[in-house]
């Protein structure tokens, strides 16, 4: 078994969702985080309602969220992007699979697009059942 984990833009989770849906994955954990990479959060599409729609044309080349909120009157600093991080627990002959589906619905060509993390997983058990592994995750 293998842990996906998953961050993606906040707007792609519906199409995310039905994507594993259709392979027969419907089972996940969703959590709202926020992050940054190598774009150091200065993303236009993804800013918080606070930023002005003249931020985009407004920064300069290095410029960051956190450094124009700075420099303007905003409500908060916008420090990090927010996103959709989701967690799914698969068999091991399914995970190539599931990450191509996950990229297809995901992928802009933009920064921000997300990161797909894998990890292994030594067992699983559903509390309400007692089953383990294989069983426990569907």
């Amino acid at each position: 078994m293998k842990e996906i984990t998953a961050i993606i833009r906040r707007d792609k989770l519906p199409v995310t969702k039905n994507a594993l849906d259709e392979l027969g994955y419907p089972s996940l954990t969703i959590q709202s985080v926020e992050g940054r990479g190598r774009q150091r959060g200065a993303m236009c599409a993804e800013m918080d309602s606070e930023m002005p729609d003249s931020y985009c044309t407004a920064v300069k080349l290095k410029s960051t969220p956190s450094s124009y909120a700075l420099e303007h009157t905003l409500p908060k600093v916008a420090l990090f992007v927010p996103k959709r991080m989701l967690t799914i627990i698969v068999p091991d002959d399914v995970v190539t699979k599931v990450i191509k589906a996950i990229i297809k619905v995901n992928k802009t060509g933009r920064n921000g697009d997300g990161k797909i993390f894998v990890s292994p997983v030594e067992g699983a058990l559903r509390v309400r059942t007692a089953e383990k592994d294989g069983e426990a995750i569907t």
